[in-house]
């Protein structure tokens, strides 16, 4: 019997795309306490909701070190897509197509961003989609192995306030649970700047449950999650 092996064709890559690939840095593995960790916050908008297809439209990304947002370092771009069309996902980020025309090619888009990010781990609200978007986007155009961990802000603040009371809480019944301001929601930047505010509030509950470090916060969520599956 014939074993037959299907290879993925490698995208092809332009020389200074290709360099700027190898210069990435690595995700980093040290475990500094998480009132001084660097995280980047991370929000998508796409042309939908299929990871396998749909494409990424917008990044938008904010910076937190020192248990601070660094207001002046946001990252926001619109990548240029070929051929998008108005779909139903435009009546909720009213990213344009006359936007995407103009945005900038895709390839530079993801390598801003990565560059923008460097060795620190990924947050994001509902993390598992924003992961599997940029791990196929980048493999697609650069056959790069996505690594950076993923932190789901959404499973942190359900472990930290068990209290909240509500079903299934999305970004904006956290917003409102803490009273929070959202300039435009569905718009990459102004929703990871709300996620990142999110966050400096877990950070501060982290501390004071004792959770200090990025390790004995994947401890946590590891604990959190089995408890969780042992009530299915």
């Amino acid at each position: 019997m014939k074993i037959f092996k299907w290879f993925k064709k490698k995208p092809a890559i332009s020389a200074v795309d290709a360099e700027r690939v190898a210069a990435l840095v690595e995700p980093e593995t040290s475990d500094q306490l998480l009132s001084e960790q660097r995280f980047v916050v991370v929000d998508l908008e796409t042309s939908g909701l299929n990871t396998l297809k749909d494409k990424i439209l917008s990044i938008g990304a904010v910076t937190i070190e020192n248990s601070a947002i660094a207001l002046g370092e946001q990252f926001s771009c619109t990548l240029r897509r070929e051929n998008h069309a108005v779909s139903e996902s435009v009546l909720i980020h009213q990213i344009s197509p006359s936007a995407v025309a103009a945005g900038i090619p895709p390839a530079t888009a993801l390598l801003n961003f990565m560059d923008y990010v460097g060795g620190s781990p990924l947050l994001a609200f509902h993390a598992v989609f924003d992961q599997r978007m940029l791990v196929r986007e980048m493999n697609d155009a650069f056959a790069y192995q996505l690594r950076h961990p993923f932190y789901d802000v959404a499973e942190i603040a359900q472990l930290l306030y068990p209290e909240h009371g509500m079903r299934n809480p999305g970004l904006d019944d956290w917003v409102k649970y803490f009273g929070l301001q959202v300039f435009q929601r569905h718009n990459a930047s102004a929703d990871a700047l709300v996620t990142a505010e999110l966050m400096l509030i877990f950070l501060k509950r982290a501390e004071r449950q004792g959770i200090m470090t990025l390790t004995e916060l994947d401890a946590s969520l590891s604990n959190w999650r089995r408890r969780q599956q042992s009530l299915l």
